[in-house]
């Protein structure tokens, strides 16, 4: 498959050369493209060229499009409230949740939570989370990198508009059992390690949202949400 870049300088026409620099052009240079090669280049918000390399330097990689288009954003759109957990679960769930499809994650300040994110400390922690969702939706291809908001409190996930669902292994209702919109958002929730706390499936509860369970085993952190949007994603026709 040919190799992905982003930019958000993508608005080049059929026949016009758009210069890769910087980061893009040194992924282009470790991954040894060679002149005559097939590339696609996005900007992360629904445009998708297709070209040719024309041209490689040691710190500019030129590409002679061939072709334009543009992917709409899916809908409905799929949302992950993903509780900071430690080590590195989090962001693994971020990579994988990327992959698959997530068009929004929300990093969730939960009561239990062992990672704690300070002012200074949030501000690295999100940008070390949109590297990885940009990173993985090079890899994967995507027309759409999903965004990531500033940390939330469970208030702040309580009150998103959409479809919450809380995914909680001691729930009766199944996921792929519950009927889902064809707009708006669909908001799964996940908690660290130690699970969601009582007040805060009360407090997610009050508010509209649903506790769901994936099946009879209990997935990690890590895993749950990915797999959760996995599901999703097949009942709503993506994959």
């Amino acid at each position: 498959m040919a190799l992905h870049f982003l930019t958000e300088e993508a608005s080049a026409a059929v026949g016009e050369d758009l210069v890769l620099s910087g980061a893009e052009a040194h992924h282009a240079i470790v991954r040894r493209v060679r002149e005559g090669e097939g590339v696609t280049v996005g900007d992360g918000a629904g445009t998708w060229l297709a070209g040719t390399v024309a041209v490689v330097k040691p710190k500019e990689v030129v590409v002679r499009v061939t072709s334009v288009a543009f992917q709409p954003s899916p809908r409905p759109r799929l949302v992950l409230a993903q509780a900071l957990a430690k080590g590195d679960r989090d962001e693994l769930a971020v990579q994988a949740a990327t992959e698959i499809g997530v068009d929004e994650i929300l990093p969730w300040q939960a009561a239990r939570s062992v990672s704690r994110w300070s002012d200074d400390k949030a501000a690295k922690g999100v940008a070390r989370w949109q590297a990885i969702a940009r990173e993985a939706s090079k890899q994967a291809h995507r027309a759409w990198v999903p965004s990531i908001a500033t940390p939330k409190s469970t208030a702040e996930i309580a009150a998103r508009p959409g479809m919450l669902l809380v995914l909680e292994p001691a729930a009766s209702a199944r996921l792929s059992q519950v009927e889902l919109p064809t707009e708006g958002d669909i908001v799964v929730i996940v908690g660290p390690e130690g699970g969601v706390a009582s007040e805060e499936l009360a407090e997610l509860e009050r508010a509209g949202a649903s506790c769901v369970r994936l099946g009879d085993t209990v997935l990690r952190t890590s895993t749950a949400g990915p797999a959760a949007l996995a599901l999703t994603s097949a009942r709503l026709g993506r994959w």
